[in-house]
């Protein structure tokens, strides 16, 4: 019985009931869905498989409560094609692409 119980005891601690990664990075995840949804109308489909496309990666980072930057970088293998940066307000839902 004790054996039974301190299983229980030690894998809530390991496991937690709740966690609050949403809750953390809610600005950073709704920025990066507003700026892969405009990306992704911005730039045409592509129905061809190949390697060599470039291929976009998103970084975000959080101002505050209702600001983040996000980083669009565009890859062709190990060669950077491009990098745009966006001011993201997601209380308004608005995008700035910013120029350097």
């Amino acid at each position: 019985m004790k054996k039974f119980i301190a299983l229980i005891f030690f894998s809530l601690i390991i496991f937690p009931l709740k966690t609050n990664a949403n809750e953390n990075f809610s600005v950073e995840i709704e920025a990066l869905k507003l700026v892969m949804e405009k990306y992704k109308e911005n730039t045409k489909p592509n129905i061809e498989l190949d390697v060599s496309k470039e291929k976009p990666i998103y970084m975000a980072l959080k101002q505050d409560e209702c600001n983040a930057t996000v980083e669009v970088t565009e890859k062709t293998g190990l060669e950077v094609v491009s990098t745009e940066f966006f001011d993201v307000n997601v209380c308004k839902k608005e995008i700035y692409k910013v120029i350097n």
